[in-house]
């Protein structure tokens, strides 16, 4: 019978519990089951049946007297009140003079007149139907005479029309289960065809991108994990106590994204553990002692930073500092009310690295200057091990100062960006930025020093504008491929799974970063489309199955071992939660002119009669290949199919089908076989310098290159500059040491084939290098305006006698004299100043046939 209705609607993944019915699937005969006998009028016979919806039996209901009369079973003593559980079945009806569609329920009996809708289906005759309900026991229900049964509609004299009201039926597959709730997202949170968000299998805010071997990878606050669906699909607000690791993702071509899982940063499971929480993160590498590392700044909550140290982009992670890095005791860093959080790491092409860090300031004062000048943001200088700080955190003051701040280099310009805050009660400055915007500043030096005058505008609006979801942002900027991009977040991905509403779970989103001739910055519009790919994808080489341009329904998970794309040192993930329905791509893929023959598939299954299915460029196109998920249960196994017309370039979908209301496999990687085995090893370009040429020290090299294969893919690219590894990216010509040295970029394909560039280029110097230099040194704040004027007087005789052609003993003498203007401690400058310009001036005396006095 009809009672009260629950409200139902598409059930949430939750993860698998024990089953509270017994004999769901009816393979047992009646056991567990009877008719319901509710009313004395409800009454029906049932009857097993071989013609099941999966399995090898059902029950057949017949002669049924009321719409309620239907299979029941007793609950009393397994339900408890307050608690949510989960309810599906199939139903079919077969009945030619019955309607073309019917309705049936689930419903719940608690004894006298209580009656409770769980769940519903309207289905067409002769089709299984799928009934499913999340519901909430009231918690003053009684549930001592529970009981479930499946019924058609309501209503008073059912008899007048039984081929419409009264029709036989067929029932299978019933389960109740507790309701626990999974963070697996099922809406489709990324139409095909988007760039962003750039993932929508789960959250990832406060992006800091960061450059390997021609990859970026994205290193992000956790959002997934605090994100806590309830029986409606909609999870409690976003407080971000609970982020104890961070989510990286990465891409060469800014369209295929792999999951590469969480770091473990704090926490008592973390490589942190003296930390609470770990947000914002912040990435670079540098070569200590002979060695590249991997340096994960992180936020402490707003209280501390920290750092972390791997061996890789993406691990494995070790704590080498073994207490917070930033804190209240850090000079400068606090005056007792900014935040300590929100780092962002540069290195300067001379080697000195630098954080910047802090936030909020709101000192309740409802002031003009606390809103627009909190003064709340700080930079200071990173020892050489990059795990220590040098000397003093100075003020940075951005007008409407709030967080996120992050810096960049272009053209010998600095360009810090930050986010604005929402307003600290007093009036707000028309000529700043507006409220929650990403704003950004310009100066000389990578301290700044960093002065409201610095001020240049905005770069980015608060993602309100665009998406209809406002909040926060975080954002970084990054080269790759000759090209700067923009990353940001928003809730777009949050907003698409309730339908309006967020919660403040955020998403990474990309956008390409533009200048104008002045080296101002071009406005960012947030959009869906996100940027274009760089390359396509290369097919034959292992390809990790969390590599996703587009998806539905899918999870993943970080299994035992380690990835068989990235190496030893990389966690391995797998698609996990893979349901009947859902799917995956990849976007961009190039076969070749030859074209593909095999596919190959890691797989584990989960449950007989699973498959995957392959599509080229529409997820319901023609089937170009079956993988039958045919292998014993729960081992992993390599499956093969053939493939067919696989030419040229594709968006490649994979999807998958089997059972319903069960994960069928987990997939761990792909790949593709070639018609023609790959011999042709990658082609390589070095850009920004010239085999042979001749640069002299007072300027830059913006070393560059990049790897193609069209067959097999690049596997990896490395580059050394006389012998230590090098990344792409501007070289400070005086940090290299006079003379010859060498660039090598080594790039193999998955098919092992390998090509070597090797580029020779020498340093050399001159009187007008010195005097760039000196202007140089000084521009950087490495010596002052009245030492530089000291040593370009120095320097001025060495060009007169050059100029006068005066001997070259006389010349040696004068540039002696200039050494010891170098070194003349009234000269304010670094060691670095001292040692480049004696070294030059040595050179120029042995460029005159002489030998420099030490």
């Amino acid at each position: 019978m009809l009672g009260a209705v629950a409200t139902v609607t598409a059930a949430p993944v939750q993860a698998a519990g024990p089953d509270i019915i017994v004999n769901g699937g009816f393979e047992s005969g009646l056991t567990g089951w009877f008719p319901n006998n509710g009313n004395a009028a409800d009454t029906a016979t049932l009857t097993p049946t071989t013609d099941a919806y999966s399995g090898s039996a059902a029950v057949a209901v017949s002669q049924r007297m009321t719409t309620g009369s239907g299979p029941m079973q007793d609950l009393s003593g397994k339900v408890q009140a307050g608690k949510t559980y989960s309810v599906t079945a199939r139903v079919k009806y077969e009945n030619p003079n019955s309607p073309a569609t019917k309705q049936f329920f689930i419903t719940m009996h608690y004894g006298g007149g209580t009656y409770t809708n769980l769940g519903t289906v309207t289905t067409p005759r002769g089709q299984w139907g799928l009934i499913q309900g999340t519901f909430t026991i009231p918690a003053a229900q009684s549930v001592a005479t529970a009981r479930i049964f499946v019924e058609t509609p309501w209503t008073q004299t059912p008899s007048s029309a039984p081929d419409t009201h009264l029709m036989d039926f067929k029932v299978d597959d019933v389960t109740l289960r507790e309701f626990t709730p999974s963070t697996t997202i099922e809406v489709l949170g990324k139409n095909p065809g988007e760039g962003n968000p750039l993932i929508s299998h789960k959250f990832g805010a406060d992006g800091n991108a960061f450059v390997h071997d021609g990859r970026v990878y994205l290193y992000m606050t956790n959002d997934t994990q605090v994100y806590n669906p309830g029986p409606n699909g909609i999870s409690p607000t976003n407080t971000y106590g609970g982020i104890n690791t961070i989510t990286v993702i990465s891409s060469d071509d800014l369209v295929n994204w792999v999951d590469h899982g969480e770091i473990p940063v704090a926490g008592p499971n973390g490589v942190a553990k003296y930390a609470g929480n770990s947000w914002a993160p912040a990435m670079e590498s540098k070569v200590v002692d002979g060695v590249e590392k991997f340096f994960l700044y992180f936020a402490n909550n707003g209280a501390a930073t920290g750092v972390i140290v791997g061996d890789s982009p993406v691990g494995p992670w070790r704590d080498e500092r073994g207490s917070l890095l930033i804190t209240g005791a850090t000079p400068g860093a606090s005056n007792g009310i900014n935040w300590l959080f929100d780092p962002g790491v540069f290195i300067d092409d001379d080697g000195q690295a630098y954080l910047y860090f802090g936030g909020g300031g709101d000192d309740n004062s409802d002031s003009y200057e606390n809103t627009n000048h909190p003064k709340s943001t700080r930079v200071i200088k990173l020892g050489d091990d990059m795990t220590s700080t040098v000397g003093s955190a100075e003020v940075i003051d951005g007008p409407l100062m709030f967080e996120a701040g992050h810096v960049f280099k272009r053209e010998g310009k600095y360009y810090y960006s930050y986010s604005s805050n929402f307003g600290f009660g007093g009036p707000i400055d028309p000529a700043g930025p507006p409220t929650g915007a990403i704003a950004y500043m310009v100066a000389d030096h990578p301290m700044g020093p960093w002065t409201a005058d610095k001020y240049k505008g905005v770069i980015f609006r608060n993602p309100g504008n665009f998406f209809g979801a406002g909040g926060n942002n975080h954002q970084s900027v990054f080269q790759l491929g000759g090209e700067y991009y923009f990353t940001y977040h928003a809730q777009t991905l949050n907003r698409r799974i309730t339908g309006g509403a967020t919660q403040g779970f955020r998403s990474p989103h990309i956008a390409k970063l533009e200048f104008n001739q002045d080296g101002s910055i071009k406005e960012v519009l947030g959009t869906y489309d996100g940027v274009e790919k760089i390359r396509d994808l290369a097919p034959y080489r292992v390809i990790e199955a969390e590599t996703i341009a587009w998806q539905q329904g899918i999870a993943t998970k970080k299994v035992e071992g380690s990835s068989a794309e990235f190496g030893a040192q990389a966690p391995n993930l797998v698609l996990h939660d893979v349901d009947n329905g859902d799917w995956t791509s990849l976007a961009s893929v190039d076969f070749g002119e030859k074209g593909a023959t095999a596919l190959t598939t890691k797989v584990r299954p989960l449950v007989a009669g699973g498959r995957i299915d392959v599509r080229l460029d529409n997820r319901t196109a023609p089937v170009v290949a079956t993988i039958p998920v045919d292998a014993p249960l729960n081992a992993w196994t390599e499956l093969t199919a053939e493939v067919d017309g696989l030419t040229g370039v594709h968006d490649v979908y994979f999807t998958y089908a089997g059972p319903a209301n069960a994960d069928l496999f987990e997939v761990d990687s792909w790949a593709f076989e070639s018609q023609a085995e790959d011999e042709t090893a990658p082609s390589v370009e070095i850009t920004g310098v010239t085999d042979g040429g001749e640069y002299g020290d007072s300027g830059d090299l913006t070393l560059g290159w990049t790897a193609e294969d069209s067959e097999s893919g690049v596997a990896t690219t490395t580059a050394t500059l006389d012998g230590q590894p090098v990344q792409p990216g501007a070289i400070t010509l005086y940090t290299l040491a006079l003379g010859e040295h060498e660039l090598v970029v080594t790039a193999v394909d998955h098919a092992g084939n390998q090509t070597v560039r090797t580029v020779r280029f020498t340093v050399t110097t001159s009187v007008e290098d010195v005097s760039a230099l000196i202007d140089r040194f000084a521009a950087e704040d490495k010596t002052n305006a009245s030492s530089a004027v000291r040593l370009h007087k120095e320097l001025d005789r060495v060009i007169a006698a050059i100029a006068e052609q005066k001997d070259d003993k006389k010349i040696i003498k004068v540039i002696e004299k200039f050494k010891s203007g170098v070194k003349d401690h009234r000269v304010e400058a670094d060691e670095i100043v001292r040692t480049t310009l004696l070294r030059d001036a040595d050179a120029l005396i042995v460029g005159y046939g002489g030998t420099p006095r030490t």
